[in-house]
């Protein structure tokens, strides 16, 4: 088991399949598709953990899952590493790279990753085609779209922030 409790995604490539590593055990997923409902029908994987490798995205697009697991957004490096590697990396190094992430301010989850892309993409200037010409209620309607904008994102962003303090709460305040 690792140095300390991680959650991330592992991808079977023979089966099809995917495997969370959740708090030190892996569980398998009926398909290929991670969300809640894929979660609730896991099993315990019982397979060959030297057949698993880390998948390259570790970010999870269902919101009821993604508040549930606390995946990280791991080095480049690592993605597509075996899971014994993986969990060497981790026993030798997650702990201090975690640590530096959290201290230098940055956030390691990749569901922060995911977010950040969003806003990214919805601060794009829009394209000729999305054009709409003024209206006599352009403004009314402007003024709606701005209020009604920041009520998913904060929302959002609340939960992760609430998860980015757990965690930081965990690492950065533990007795060792």
């Amino acid at each position: 088991m690792p140095f300390r409790p991680i959650d991330a995604i592992f991808i079977h490539p023979e089966q099809r399949l995917y495997v969370v590593y959740y708090r030190g055990e892996l569980w398998q997923l009926p398909r290929m598709k991670i969300d809640d409902r894929s979660w609730q029908n896991r099993r315990l994987y019982t397979g060959e953990s030297s057949a698993l490798y880390l998948s390259s995205r570790q970010t999870i697009k269902d919101p009821v899952l993604a508040q549930k697991l606390r995946t990280l957004n791991f080095p480049v490096a690592l993605r597509g590493s075996p899971l014994p590697r993986f969990e060497a990396w981790w026993e030798t190094h997650g702990f201090k790279w975690l640590k530096d992430k959290l201290t230098t301010g940055q956030s390691p989850l990749a569901a922060h990753q995911a977010t950040a892309s969003a806003k990214a993409i919805d601060n794009l200037p829009t394209s000729p085609s999305n054009y709409q010409p003024d209206a006599p209620n352009a403004n009314e309607n402007a003024g709606q779209k701005s209020s009604e904008q920041p009520m998913t994102p904060s929302t959002e962003t609340d939960v992760f922030a609430k998860m980015l303090a757990d965690l930081a709460d965990e690492v950065l305040h533990q007795k060792l």
